[in-house]
């Protein structure tokens, strides 16, 4: 594999998708930025965090009802399908094959693990250009992976007047 890489130059990419429109702005700048340089196929990631609503349902009751946490699961899990599959038609428009991994858990520990796992060379993240007091408060999961992923990581910033 090594040595087909060299001769083609094309790196392993994945790209990390999540409703704010700041990954699908990475995503796309990812398909017109660096499409020749991108070995086939693309991987494309979501981790759906674990709902807070559950922890609110967990708190309401002594014991949630399985059916509900179950409910809400589901929800989460055709959300990420929807996500993902978005992500395949902008992909698909751009002659680009792709390969889809979705992941329940903390996002910024899981993409990066996802990463190893997958010997990507290139993370591509967007990002929500939050201030610093919000990444105080809120966290980053892009900073997180540029501190701790083991392949290099783009961090897409979307220029604030070109709204997608």
């Amino acid at each position: 594999m090594a040595e087909a890489k060299e001769r083609t130059g094309k790196k392993r990419v994945m790209v990390a998708i999540e409703e704010h429109e700041c990954s699908h702005y990475a995503l796309e700048w990812t398909l017109l930025n660096l499409k020749p340089t991108i070995s086939s196929p693309l991987l494309l990631i979501t981790v759906q965090p674990f709902s807070p609503f559950t922890y609110v349902a967990a708190a309401s009751y002594s014991s949630p009802p399985q059916e509900l946490i179950q409910s809400m699961q589901e929800h989460q899990k055709q959300a990420a399908l929807t996500l993902l599959e978005m992500a395949k038609e902008i992909c698909a428009k751009h002659g680009v094959d792709v390969e889809t991994i979705m992941e329940m858990g903390e996002p910024k520990e899981v993409i990066c693990q996802v990463a190893e796992q997958q010997n990507v060379e290139l993370l591509v993240m967007g990002s929500h250009g939050r201030g610093a007091v919000e990444r105080f408060f809120l966290g980053s999961v892009s900073n997180y992976c540029v501190q701790h992923a083991k392949c290099s990581v783009l961090v897409v910033k979307q220029d604030s007047g070109k709204k997608n």
